[in-house]
Parts: structure tokens; C-alpha cells; sequence
């Protein structure tokens, strides 16, 4: 699949952590992913594998992210086809550039950037097979993307505009407001919406994994260092979800659906 044709996807999800080994150990025991060092590189990288298929990565924290006082964080690259006319579509639709379209050896080129409202996100030119697949996702995959928000309708024409995601479903969630779906090609991708006024922070994203049962899950996260810091709560059409941190600070949700996640 070309990169035009993936346009708009989740492609990639990349952990930038303080410690290493110990983030590996903790994801590798609480979602069962396997690993892969990675030889591309100038710097250490380890794949995440679902099985056999990679899903993302995870690098040390870079003194320049240090620099700048970001915590341990996930970020998902997004899939374009030009992630230069990217870059500069994004700082004109009042977005900001963090680390310019650069190459990636063999890999394909990417950006970092910002969405005016200060969600940080990456976008990805592949050089060769598009990772990750179309349709619905599996376990060990992710499987939602939330964006929390100070302005849900400005972030998602923004988003529209750079990657062709459309409108999907709005649910009203009384005093915390519109829940705005999105998607592409007709499948959802996730939600976004304001954020309250309690949450600390900028705005921001957060990437859910499908894992067979939330439940049981969020005792691993416990069990290995890590925090529950919402839920575990039944969402509609019956699926379960948690949000977690690991224990490096990284904030991280789990999602299973609902003949999986009874506990």
C-alpha cells in the first residue's frame, strides 16, 4: 500500500521513556509484547512486536525532548504521502513544526509537529510497505485514539485538512460536553473533546491497546509498578476501557470489548 493511500492512518506508536529496560520489562509483562532491537539507527531503538508484526517502538528520552521539560510519553506517527508539504501545511494552518521532515535510513522520512491547540503528533512518509494494516484492529494492536483538547471543532477541521479525516459520530456527554468521533474510509479512528477545566496539562493524545480483558490487565499494570488512573469503566455498545500510567509516568489506556472485559 502507498503512502497516498494510506493517508490519514495510524501507522506507528513510539515510547520515549527514562528508563529503558524497565519500560520494556513493564509493556512486555502487562501487554505481552515482544521486542526487536533495531540496527537502522544511530541511537538505540527497540521494535515492539505483536507477535511477529511490529506496532511501534521505544527510545530513550532525547536531551532535546528532556530540554524542553516533556515527561516519558507515547506519540503515533500518522501516515502522508509528502510529509514535507505536511509539515508545511500544518504551520499554515497554525500548527508548529518541533523536529523538521527528516530521513529515516531505509524507513521512510517524518516530522513532528503540533496542532494549534499544542497536541503533539508525527507524520510519516514510509519509503517502503506501509506499517500496520486496514480495518478493524486486533489484540496486542491499538485500537483507539483520544484526543483531549481545548477546542474539539478547530482540532478536527485541523486534522481534516492534513490527513482527510472525516466527521463521524457526536455523543453528548451532559456537563463534559460533546464527544466527537472520527475516522477514515469509514472506519473510527477515535474521539476528541474538550478537556475540563481539572485536567492538567496541555492538550493532548492518548492511544488505547486492545487487550483480552481490561479487568484482568489493570492487575498487571498494579501488579508491575504501575498506576489505574481511571476506571476500569464500561463505555457504550458495551466495551471496557482503563486509563494507566507506567511506571516511568507514561500514560497509557487499554480497551477490550465487552466478551472480553467482564472480569
Amino acid at each position: 500500500m502507498s503512502g497516498a493511500e494510506a493517508r490519514g492512518r495510524f501507522v506507528w506508536y513510539e515510547l520515549m521513556t527514562s528508563e529503558l529496560d524497565a519500560a520494556i520489562d513493564f509493556y512486555s509483562k502487562v501487554i505481552g509484547w515482544g521486542t526487536a532491537v533495531w540496527e537502522g539507527g544511530t541511537i538505540p531503538y527497540t521494535v515492539w512486536l505483536n507477535g511477529e508484526t511490529p506496532v511501534g517502538g521505544v527510545m530513550a528520552l532525547p536531551e532535546e525532548v528532556k530540554a524542553v521539560g516533556a515527561p516519558p510519553h507515547w506519540m503515533a506517527y500518522i501516515a502522508t504521502p509528502d510529509v514535507d508539504a505536511t509539515a508545511k501545511q500544518a504551520t499554515d494552518l497554525g500548527g508548529t513544526v518541533y523536529h523538521p521532515p527528516t530521513e529515516i535510513p531505509n524507513e521512510g522520512r517524518f516530522a513532528v509537529l503540533a496542532d494549534p491547540q499544542g497536541a503533539v503528533f508525527a507524520a510519516l512518509t514510509p519509503a517502503g510497505e506501509v506499517p500496520g494494516h486496514e480495518g478493524p484492529p486486533q489484540q496486542g494492536e491499538f485500537s483507539w485514539h483520544e484526543l483531549a483538547t481545548t477546542d474539539h471543532e478547530a482540532a478536527l477541521n485541523f486534522y481534516h485538512a492534513l490527513f482527510g479525516w472525516d466527521k463521524a459520530e457526536a455523543n453528548d456527554m451532559g456537563e463534559l460536553g460533546i464527544y466527537q468521533m472520527f475516522g477514515r474510509k469509514g472506519i473510527s479512528l477515535g474521539g476528541i473533546y474538550n478537556k475540563p477545566a481539572e485536567m492538567p496539562g496541555p492538550s493532548m493524545w492518548l492511544y488505547y491497546t486492545m487487550v483480552d480483558d481490561v479487568h484482568r490487565v489493570i492487575q498487571k499494570v498494579k501488579q508491575h509498578g504501575g498506576q489505574v488512573l481511571n476506571g476500569p469503566m464500561e463505555v457504550p455498545g458495551g466495551d471496557w476501557v482503563a486509563v494507566c500510567q507506567d511506571p516511568q509516568g507514561a500514560v497509557f489506556a487499554i480497551h477490550s470489548t465487552k466478551h472480553g472485559g467482564q472480569g
